[in-house]
């Protein structure tokens, strides 16, 4: 094991580096996209804040323009959550990430006992042809496929359907400034193309490998665990066994609270900036991989912190990053009148040129966020006593 340790704020700028959080970057969208092997899209908007802050001059019709070109797509992939990913990836993550919907449908504690009264699999090959015959929203679908299965309930069919397919999201939804239903239909439809053939071993093997190693490009250096924690797959140690010289390892400081340090993988060649490099205020959206993609997510924001922040089912606010680190968190507050405020709530007291960095980013934020107000503005709560 190398003797030299990588520092918290080193691995703090590396992450920053290769989420383009460091720079903004002048790539194509569709090119940032695959470099961070998706954007986390649970919430619609929450992919536009998220180039937005990683790539300079972006506007909401680049984004729009390609969902509606697809030559990107909202679908279920990494821990089994809704991804912005390219067309290529629609294609090719289903099937990497398959275990994770299979397990799921065995232990699901609200539909796992009502699907094993049915044949799953005649429920997906009449699930795949009800949603390719056209695009179906998630009630219209359960509600067909309840004529066949009478005895199951139609959310239960459409889960199972949704479970072991490859399903988009097909716009208007996910399209800014237009609304729709969720509705639903195949990668293989939407995007004319199937799969790739993975069914030999060797090359699932190596799509896992290639996998792992996308993943490093834009999380990295990470462990194992971190890889497991961010794809929602098991068994990584196996694929990153098969690496080789194709990675480094690393050591990183042990994290707060720990003892040991921790072996990490790397790219040989990719971006480790020193600890002490300048990181700009970076506004992020509710959902933003840069905060998930761990296991160990200490290089960004304490433990402490972020149980502090998260809802009962893990979802954290908006947040911005301050001297690469979550600084505190962001609200937008309207009015009736049209006016739209950016609320920005610092963990700690922020000195005049922190609150000004700050105001700057936030000012952008709120008119890239609130594009439909007739007003602007920015409000920064500074706390009466530091927090811990």
């Amino acid at each position: 094991m190398p003797d030299e340790r990588l520092t918290a704020d080193e691995l703090s700028r590396a992450l920053l580096a290769r989420q383009h959080l460091l720079e903004r970057t002048a790539a194509p969208i569709h090119d940032v996209v695959s470099h961070l092997v998706g954007l986390q899209a649970q919430n619609a908007w929450s992919p536009y804040l998220a180039l937005a802050s990683r790539v300079q001059g972006f506007t909401h019709a680049q984004l729009g323009d390609a969902l509606v070109g697809r030559s990107v797509a909202r679908i279920a992939v990494m821990r089994g959550t809704i991804h912005l990913v390219t067309a290529a990836d629609a294609l090719l993550l289903p099937v990497l990430t398959a275990p994770i919907f299979t397990r799921d449908l065995l232990v699901n504690a609200l539909h796992g006992a009502a699907l094993r009264s049915v044949d799953v699999a005649q429920v997906t090959a009449a699930a795949r042809a009800l949603v390719e015959a056209e695009p179906r929203v998630t009630t219209v679908l359960g509600a067909l496929l309840a004529e066949r299965w009478p005895e199951a309930p139609p959310g239960t069919l459409a889960y199972a359907a949704r479970g072991t397919l490859p399903l988009v999201q097909v716009p208007p939804r996910g399209v800014w400034g237009r609304s729709g239903a969720t509705t639903w239909t195949t990668a293989w439809h939407w995007l004319g193309s199937p799969a790739p053939d993975l069914s030999d071993p060797d090359a699932h093997a190596a799509a896992l490998e290639d996998l792992l190693l996308r993943y490093l490009a834009a999380f990295g250096p990470a462990s194992v665990a971190d890889a497991q924690a961010w794809s929602g797959l098991t068994g990584l140690r196996a694929v990153a066994d098969r690496l080789g010289d194709r990675v480094v390892r690393l050591v990183a400081e042990p994290s707060p609270g720990k003892v040991r340090p921790r072996e990490l993988l790397d790219l040989p060649d990719a971006p480790r900036p020193p600890g002490d490099t300048p990181a700009p205020v970076r506004f992020l959206p509710d959902f933003d991989n840069v905060l998930l993609g761990h296991a160990d997510r200490t290089r960004l924001i304490s433990d402490d912190r972020r149980r502090s922040l998260q809802s009962s089912n893990g979802v954290l606010p908006g947040t911005f990053l301050l001297d690469g680190r979550v600084g505190g968190t962001w609200r937008i507050d309207r009015s009736a009148r049209g006016r739209a405020t950016i609320v920005v709530v610092p963990f700690a007291a922020l000195s005049r040129a922190a609150v000004d960095a700050v105001s700057a980013e936030a000012e952008g934020v709120v008119g890239f966020v609130a594009d439909d107000a007739a007003e602007h503005h920015v409000q920064v709560d500074q706390p009466t006593v530091a927090s811990a």
